[in-house]
């Protein structure tokens, strides 16, 4: 076949291989939830015990201690949104990094918080909430794996293997190495927005002040700087982030009312047996 015809059948095959968020958004799913899960395990574990050997993994217990609670009761709402998620090995490491500021969630629920996060952010409860909750959401919303088949889809798994080859993760399958490329790459203002979205009404449900994603921006801008403008970055704007947030506030304030007046509900967080 020639390239034009190939190029034609792969972008036929892209049209047909879509999925739909929690949202209602279409997505594209060349790669399934289930790959995308079992990738994202093996990255995970591979990179938690390089971090654990090298002693780069929070021991602290009142640090893990506080994103446990956090993150399970965060997880507890998660699991009312996808009941089959109840299946995916929840954990959370904290990773000791004070210049990063970040956090992620892979694709079936494998969770990571940088100390430079709780340490420049300075996050309240709250504030920590709306951080994890925005990342359990792009794991509820497959984001991972929608990353991952955009890769696909632009041979960008090719860049990926270039990227990682000098870093012990180059030890990974490829579809491990794919998984964890894809949690590095800068999700779309569409996920963004949708994790947003997901992540303040979890929040709220779990009891945690939806106003909190505001200050949160806040912090954020003010350790960041105002950053580029919206159009200049994959992602929304502080600005407009905040705007969003704001609108959408309101509408979860009911929520967070309910879950305060009784007591939330958790689910264990799973400990994952790595060295430190």
């Amino acid at each position: 076949m020639n390239t034009r015809t190939i190029g034609l059948l792969v972008l036929a095959a892209a049209l047909a291989a879509c999925a739909t968020s929690p949202t209602g958004r279409r997505q594209l799913s060349l790669v399934s939830e289930e790959s995308a899960i079992s990738a994202s395990k093996e990255a995970y574990l591979t990179q938690m015990n390089d971090l654990g050997k090298s002693g780069k993994l929070v021991s602290n217990a009142a640090i893990t201690g506080r994103v446990d609670r956090i993150t399970s009761r965060l997880v507890a709402q998660a699991i009312t949104v996808r009941p089959e998620t109840q299946m995916w090995e929840w954990s959370v490491e904290v990773i000791d990094d004070p210049e990063t500021v970040n956090a992620w969630c892979m694709a079936g629920g494998r969770m990571a918080v940088y100390t430079g996060l709780l340490e420049k952010i300075m996050p309240s409860d709250d504030e920590l909430a709306q951080v994890m909750g925005h990342e359990i959401g792009h794991a509820l919303a497959n984001h991972t794996a929608e990353r991952m088949s955009v890769a696909m889809a632009t041979n960008l798994g090719v860049a990926a293997a270039g990227l990682f080859s000098k870093n012990s993760v180059a030890t990974m399958s490829a579809t491990a190495l794919a998984a964890q490329y894809a949690v590095q790459l800068p999700n779309s203002r569409t996920s963004e927005s949708e994790a947003d979205q997901i992540g303040i009404e979890l929040a709220a449900k779990a009891g945690y002040d939806p106003a909190a994603a505001i200050s949160l921006w806040q912090k954020m801008e003010q350790v960041s700087g105002a950053g580029p403008p919206q159009f200049l970055s994959t992602h929304p704007s502080p600005a407009n982030r905040q705007q969003k947030l704001a609108e959408l506030g309101p509408k979860m304030r009911p929520f967070y009312e309910q879950a305060k007046a009784g007591t939330p509900p958790t689910f264990p967080i799973q400990a994952v047996d790595i060295p430190r």
